[in-house]
């Protein structure tokens, strides 16, 4: 049973502590939450063995990664139905091995986000400009191999020692070096917040035609992209 309701936690709850008395045993109950803790969305459910989250990517139609995040007492076996499940319609699910907040893809996706806020805010980049830094940079490789392919397979070739041993012996003090350098967690308010969204409203118009035109155009790209990696 995989439930799409309202990101509120005591709605959730309420449908799984109505739901569990009316299924099987061997029901998997899932959640879409994408930053409710398991523990926390299953907590007035008896039997939370079978419970895990299922979080998709926005636009789920488009954007095939599932995140699987199981309760603290989910069994592996529910957990191995629901990835053969989604595997099964056509989703690209990965298994979190316990939960943790903002499950993983969240969690890199705001570490990104707060250094390109930071960027902006510090006057070194420009709104436009970063947003080419993945769109066009970071973007292009990782719509295919992640960050540890990656520097597994930057390292250069015909060394001894190839790959990520090899990568991390060349960069690792560097990487070091420039992730001591982060700022602070941004406020994302005030006159930074109010900055930045003049910015992207002077390229994108905050208007519910340039906004549906954009989405339009980012629903097809990505259309287009899912059936090249297909």
């Amino acid at each position: 049973m995989y439930e799409c309701v309202f990101e509120d936690l005591q709605a959730k709850q309420t449908v799984f502590q109505a739901v569990e008395n009316h299924v099987s045993e061997d029901t998997i109950l899932s959640s879409s939450t994408s930053c409710l803790m398991p523990s926390n969305v299953f907590s007035l459910v008896q039997n939370p063995k079978r419970c895990i989250i299922s979080h998709p990517v926005n636009p789920p139609y488009y954007v095939c990664l599932v995140e699987l995040v199981p309760h603290p007492e989910t069994l592996p076996t529910a957990m191995d139905m629901a990835f053969e499940l989604m595997t099964e319609v056509g989703q690209a699910p990965v298994r979190l091995r316990k939960e943790i907040d903002g499950f993983a893809l969240n969690r890199v996706q705001y570490a990104i986000i707060a250094e390109c806020w930071r960027l902006v805010e510090d006057n070194v980049i420009s709104v436009k400009d970063i947003d080419l830094v993945m769109s066009e940079g970071l973007g292009m490789r990782y719509a295919f191999i992640g960050p540890i392919e990656t520097m597994h397979l930057n390292a250069p070739n015909g060394n001894s020692i190839p790959g990520l041993e090899d990568y991390l012996g060349r960069y690792r003090e560097g990487i070091r070096r420039v992730l001591s350098s982060f700022g602070p967690i941004p406020e994302f308010d005030g006159e930074v917040a109010a900055r930045i969204n003049k910015e992207i409203c002077e390229l994108i118009p905050s208007d519910q035609e340039h906004l549906s035109a954009r989405r339009e155009r980012r629903d097809q790209l990505l259309m287009g992209l899912a059936k090249l990696k297909k």
